[in-house]
């Protein structure tokens, strides 16, 4: 299935996003990622928050329908492989993580679509409490933040291996 331009852009956001954050990145810079001019990145995002939120909704919807299907009993271990595989596969971050991270100082259409990802996260991934799923969650985002700052896929491993 052939991809549209837009896509094409949501794509290329979403990979800078992940490696280096909501301020890594310009119009130009993706302009030139899909090979069109920045002129055309505006024409399908007016501005850049427009656009990171379109991307944080996106991966938040992608990743949670993923892991849908999975039964109450295999919910946390889905999401950690899933996790595991983002950081194994591409050495990046979970790109609502990221955007976390940055809150304090992002547009607040963009802060917003990081805050539903987790808030929507910590639901799927309550057990017997609410704050199940916040411990879950808060496990997963760190031991990912911090296996890729040491630059040890393993500390990933080592950090979740209670909720295996």
């Amino acid at each position: 299935m052939a991809t549209s331009k837009a896509d094409e852009i949501l794509d290329a956001a979403e990979r800078r996003i992940r490696e280096a954050g909501y301020n890594g990145f310009s119009f130009r810079d993706l302009a030139a990622d899909v090979g069109i001019r920045s002129a055309s990145v505006h024409h399908h995002f007016p501005t850049k928050a427009a656009l990171a939120a379109a991307v944080a909704r996106r991966y938040a919807d992608r990743f949670l329908a993923a892991l849908e299907p999975e039964p109450p009993d295999r919910i946390v271990a889905a999401w950690r492989a899933a996790f595991r595989h983002a950081l194994r596969e591409d050495g990046r971050m979970c790109l609502c993580g990221v955007l976390g991270a940055e809150a304090g100082a992002l547009p607040p259409e963009v802060a917003a679509e990081a805050r539903r990802f987790f808030q929507r996260g910590a639901e799927c991934l309550a057990g017997n409490t609410p704050d199940d799923g916040l411990r879950i969650l808060a496990t997963l985002e760190g031991a990912m933040l911090v296996a890729r700052t040491l630059g040890d896929p393993d500390a990933f491993d080592r950090a979740t291996a209670t909720l295996a």
